[in-house]
């Protein structure tokens, strides 16, 4: 819910906060210095300098999850300020309400919480002067911060005395379980056109032209961007790339380990306390009893715990020899291994590989190539950027660097030809964006290779002329034509089927979930048939291009023994529980901020809002 101050300064510390430090903020600007309030709640102040490490944080914690930090634009556009404010001021609530009721926590409690934190040690311990230092380049007094951490923590025991006992109401629980658990019976079949008593004949020139202009947006050509670029690729590259015989056989050394290696095998060892109970578990598997995996469950383990992956006759010492010495797969033993007697699972036997240089040279050549090729064009970045900014064209860059020139006619819902520019992510990104009149500058590609583009000309959307799109028209208005037909078909056949209590050749399914799947049936078709209130009950299903008839054969209830059931009820428990709790939570912080006076100072949170 509401984390406040003290502990938040320590996990801002933690993160990195400390490095920015408030200056990069620009709040030691302000009148006053970080002190300044961007508002309070009755007697507790929410300062600038506690907003803004607030605000870093947040945006410190989405850069972790994406890569990429926000900027001050994306963070206002995602409502970060607004979100990070109300956390306060209902933190600022919860203290002053605290302070009301005289409610803190001893310094034992407080010491703790200091003596604990990795950002206040020195050497492995806490360190006071280190301490001391942190505090002071975050602009906090030590007096001030552990006010604020004994308020925090007293702010924390206010809000779970508010929601810590909420539980969600057992009728809830269970109507929400039985909702997500139950099972259905259905039956369906599809209206194909096979239904169709007659063909779908096409129309007159009249008909066609007419549905061309009512259906505009069928037959409108997207923007289409005329785009110059110069790019070049590893794989152009390669064939130019010269590589000499003796850089072959130092790249082929350097990973021998690929191309020659001994025999292997997979194998799992299971281990016993001495040889006599190993030999008595390998008679029993011998003589059918048990299989291995049943010897392993035996001795508590699974597969995983007892998996060597793939081992060489000396990585298994002393039953190296008996190993290797089979012939196929399966179980020997009992033999002897450093943790004791064991029996070995022979999982797959792996042929020595032994490619000499000779064999492996065309291989190598071509990694190397490619390798060399992609440091070369790192290289060239560097000069296509400097021609570029020197004012140089595409044109020029083609005639002056190995980059290749060229044009398309790019479209972005247009799928992209294989081994076209296109086919880069990178590029279409580039190609959505570029405006005419924009400097070229070097991009890079997904595989090592650089691009640059001009935007030469832009054709907005537009109708195509009806004697160019006539094919289209034609086999959209019979496709049209055919969905409608197939729809009355399936109107009379879910009547005459609700008449006689079933479906003409349908097909079943029995004791699906909510989310289950019948391969080759979209998936509206499970949930319509969910949609039904009674067994007996007919839908009919208008799908993309297809049509079909579900009918409702049976409602199952849940399976009260099945462990699925308990774990749906404990985690829809859960989540019940956290909802309402949070609302309690949230209802009664606006109650606290209302009741003991919210002020704020909108300014001094612009000014803080405007450094991001």
């Amino acid at each position: 819910m509401v984390r406040r101050r003290g502990k938040s300064l320590i996990n801002w510390i933690l993160v990195g906060l400390l490095l920015l430090g408030l200056g990069g903020w620009g709040v030691t600007s302000f009148t006053g210095g970080s002190r300044q309030a961007i508002g309070s709640v009755g007697s507790v102040d929410i300062t600038a300098g506690e907003y803004a490490r607030a605000l870093g944080a947040e945006i410190d914690a989405i850069t972790a999850q994406t890569g990429e930090r926000l900027t001050g634009e994306e963070a206002r556009g995602f409502g970060l300020p607004q979100a990070v404010q109300s956390r306060l001021i209902a933190s600022a609530a919860l203290e002053a309400e605290a302070r009301e009721i005289g409610l803190s926590v001893g310094d034992a409690r407080v010491a703790a919480q200091i003596m604990q934190a990795p950002a206040f040690s020195g050497f492995g311990s806490f360190d006071p002067a280190v301490y001391a230092d942190v505090l002071r380049r975050q602009g906090m007094t030590v007096a001030d911060f552990e006010q604020n951490l004994r308020m925090d923590e007293a702010g924390q025991l206010l809000q779970q005395a508010i929601a810590g006992g909420v539980a969600a109401p057992t009728g809830a629980v269970e109507a929400a379980t039985g909702w997500l658990t139950e099972t259905r019976d259905l039956s369906w079949m599809e209206i194909t056109p096979a239904l169709l008593t007659e063909a779908v004949a096409p129309p007159d020139e009249a008909a066609l032209q007419a549905w061309w202009q009512a259906n505009p947006e069928r037959f409108t050509a997207s923007e289409t961007r005329t785009i110059t670029y110069a790019w070049v690729t590893p794989e152009m590259l390669e064939p130019t790339v010269q590589l000499d015989e003796e850089a072959l056989r130092q790249v082929y050394e350097t990973n021998r380990a690929e191309f020659q290696q001994p025999a292997r095998r997979m194998v799992d060892r299971l281990v016993y306390p001495s040889a006599e109970a190993a030999a008595e578990a390998k008679a029993r598997l011998d003589a059918g009893e048990v299989d291995f995996d049943g010897l392993v469950a035996e001795r508590g383990l699974t597969r995983a715990d007892i998996d060597l992956g793939e081992v060489t006759e000396a990585q298994l010492g002393a039953a190296g020899p008996a190993v290797f010495a089979a012939p196929d797969n399966g179980v020997i033993g009992p033999v002897e291994t450093p943790l004791g007697p064991a029996l070995i699972s022979i999982n797959a036997i792996l042929d020595p590989i032994d490619i000499p240089f000779e064999a492996a040279r065309d291989d190598l050549r071509t990694e190397a190539a490619a390798d060399r090729a992609r440091r070369d064009i790192v290289a060239l970045a560097s000069e296509v950027s400097d021609h570029l900014a020197g004012g140089a064209t595409l044109e020029q860059l083609a005639e002056e660097t190995p980059m290749e020139l060229g044009t398309i006619e790019w479209q972005a819902d247009a799928a992209p030809e294989a081994g076209s520019i296109a086919a880069y992510p990178s590029f279409r990104t580039a190609a959505a964006a570029v405006t005419e009149g924009d400097y070229a500058e070097a991009m890079e590609l997904e595989d090592g290779g650089i691009f640059a583009l001009r935007l030469d000309a832009l054709t907005p959307p537009a109708v195509i002329p009806f004697e160019e799109a006539r094919e289209q028209v034609l086999a959209d208005w019979t496709a049209a034509e055919t969905k409608k037909r197939l729809l009355a078909i399936g109107d009379e056949l879910r009547l005459e089927a609700i008449s006689a209590h079933a479906l003409p050749q349908a097909q079943q399914a029995t004791g699906l979930g909510r989310d289950g799947v019948i391969e080759g049936l979209p998936g509206a078709v499970v949930t319509r048939a969910f949609a039904l209130d009674e067994p007996g009950e007919i839908a009919l299903v208008d799908e993309g291009e297809r049509v079909f008839l579900v009918m409702l054969d049976a409602i199952h209830g849940a399976d009260e023994t099945a462990p699925e059931t308990g774990m749906v009820r404990a985690a829809v428990e859960r989540t019940l529980s956290r909802s309402i709790a949070e609302d309690v939570f949230t209802y009664h912080t606006q109650a606290l901020t209302q009741a003991h006076g919210l002020r704020l100072n909108p300014q001094v949170a612009a000014a803080v809002d405007a450094q991001l």
